[in-house]
C-alpha cells in the first residue's frame, strides 16, 4: 500500500494531521485500558466496534490499537514468562519500524478500507463500495511476513453501501486466524445488527476542555480563543474544534449572540450582514458551518428553559441572554419546537436550493417573532 499524497483522504480532516500521524492520545483513557485488559486476559476479540462522536479520537484510537498490535509478538498477552511480559500501556516507540510503515501506508500487515477516489468524477466517491471490500480477499490471500498479526480498519463503517457492508458481515463471520478488525462508526444503530453483533464495542467520549487545547495545540492548531467556549461549542471533538477553528467558529458564534441581543429591537442593517457572509462562490462551508451553531443556538436556548442555564459560556453575553429569552420550562420547550422546526425548513431549503441569504434571514426572523411570545408568556 503506497501513500500517494497527491490524492485527498477521506479520512483526514482540513488543517488537522491524519490519525495515522498523530501521536498522542487524548481523553480516551478508558477505552485504552479495556482493550490492554482484553489483551492481556488472552481473550482478545477478533473485531471491534469504535464508536462515539465524530472528532473525538475514534481513528486515532483505532490506528494507536493497529500499531500496538502489529509491533507486539504474536501471542495476545499470553507468554511462558508469565505476568512480568504484559504490555502496561499501548504506546510504542515513534521511532519503532512498524510505527514507520503505518505512516507511509506501506505496512504490508495493515488493510485500510476506506472511500476510494472515482479517476472518472475526479472526485473521492460517497460510499465504500464493494469493489473496495473485495480487495480484502488479495490481503488475506498473502500470509503474514513472519506469521504474525494482520489489522483492517474500516474508516468509517457508516459509510459502507450495502453490498460492501455484507462482504464485510462474511469476513466477521468467518475471521481470518490472527486477523483483528476495527471498525470505526459515528452511528453504529445504522450499521447491520449482525456486523454489530459480531463486535466489541470500544466507545469513545467527548474530551474535556482541558484534554482538547492540549489536543489543538499538539496538532499544531491555533490556540487563539477561549478553548472551555470552543469545547462547549465542539461538543468535546476536536475534529470539530478544528473546523470552528479554520472558519471563524468561535466569532460567529458570539455574532449570532450579539445579533440576537439586540432583541426586541432587533438591528436589521447586522442581520442583513449575517446573512450575506455567506453568499457567494467558495463560501459553501461558512454556510454549513453558520447554519450549524444557529441550530446550536436553539438548543442551547430549549436546555438553559428546562434545565437552566449552561455552566460554560460558549460566547459573552450568552448565558443572560439564555435566561432572558428561555426563563421558563414551557419557553425551553417553545424554543425545542421551533429547533425542529427550522431543521425541517433549511433541509428543504438545502433540497431545493433557497437562496442561502433569504433561509439565513428567514431563521433570523422566526428566532425574533419566538423571542417576543416568550416574553409575552
Amino acid at each position: 500500500m503506497s501513500l500517494d499524497e497527491a490524492l485527498p483522504e477521506p479520512d483526514r480532516i482540513e488543517g488537522a494531521p491524519h490519525p495515522r500521524e498523530t501521536a498522542k492520545l487524548l481523553g480516551q483513557g478508558k477505552a485504552e485500558a479495556a482493550f490492554l485488559q482484553a489483551y492481556n486476559s488472552g481473550r482478545l476479540h477478533h473485531a471491534w466496534l469504535v464508536t462515539g462522536p465524530r472528532g473525538v479520537g475514534k481513528a486515532t484510537l483505532a490506528w494507536k490499537l493497529a500499531r500496538f498490535l502489529l509491533a507486539e509478538p504474536a501471542d495476545d498477552g499470553m507468554s511462558m514468562f508469565g505476568d512480568e511480559t504484559k504490555p502496561v500501556s499501548l504506546d510504542i516507540s515513534p521511532d519503532h519500524p512498524v510505527a514507520h510503515r503505518m505512516a507511509a501506508l506501506s505496512e504490508p500487515r495493515l488493510f485500510l478500507l476506506r472511500r476510494a477516489w472515482d479517476e472518472k468524477t475526479k472526485k473521492l466517491k460517497s460510499v465504500i463500495t464493494v469493489d473496495e471490500a473485495r480487495k480484502l480477499r488479495n490481503f488475506f490471500a498473502l500470509s503474514a511476513t513472519d506469521g504474525g498479526r494482520r489489522v483492517v480498519i474500516v474508516d468509517t463503517a457508516d459509510e459502507m453501501n450495502p453490498n460492501a457492508a455484507n462482504a464485510l458481515l462474511k469476513l466477521l463471520e468467518e475471521p481470518p486466524e490472527r486477523t483483528i478488525l476495527f471498525l470505526i462508526s459515528h452511528q453504529p444503530s445504522r450499521l447491520l445488527p449482525t456486523i454489530r453483533s459480531r463486535c466489541r464495542e470500544l466507545r469513545c467520549t467527548p474530551l474535556s476542555p482541558e484534554d482538547m487545547a492540549e489536543a489543538l495545540t499538539s496538532a499544531g492548531a491555533s490556540a487563539a480563543g477561549n478553548p472551555v467556549a470552543l469545547a462547549a461549542l465542539a461538543g468535546g471533538s476536536v475534529g470539530e474544534a478544528f473546523r470552528l477553528t479554520n472558519l471563524d467558529g468561535l466569532e460567529t458564534y458570539q455574532e449570532i449572540v450579539n445579533l440576537i441581543g439586540t432583541w426586541p429591537q432587533l438591528d436589521r442593517a447586522r442581520t442583513l450582514r449575517l446573512a450575506e457572509s455567506i453568499v457567494g462562490k467558495g463560501k459553501e462551508p461558512r454556510y454549513d458551518l453558520l447554519l450549524g451553531l444557529m441550530d446550536l443556538f436553539l438548543a442551547r436556548l430549549a436546555r438553559t428553559g428546562i434545565a437552566g442555564p449552561h455552566m460554560i459560556e460558549a460566547a459573552n453575553g450568552e448565558a443572560a441572554l439564555m435566561t432572558r429569552l428561555a426563563p421558563t420550562a414551557y419557553a425551553g420547550r417553545q424554543w425545542a419546537e421551533l429547533q425542529q422546526e427550522l431543521g425541517a425548513r433549511v433541509r428543504h431549503g438545502k433540497a431545493v436550493n433557497l437562496d442561502p441569504a433569504a433561509l439565513i434571514l428567514d431563521m433570523v426572523l422566526k428566532i425574533d417573532a419566538m423571542a417576543v411570545k416568550t416574553a409575552a408568556g
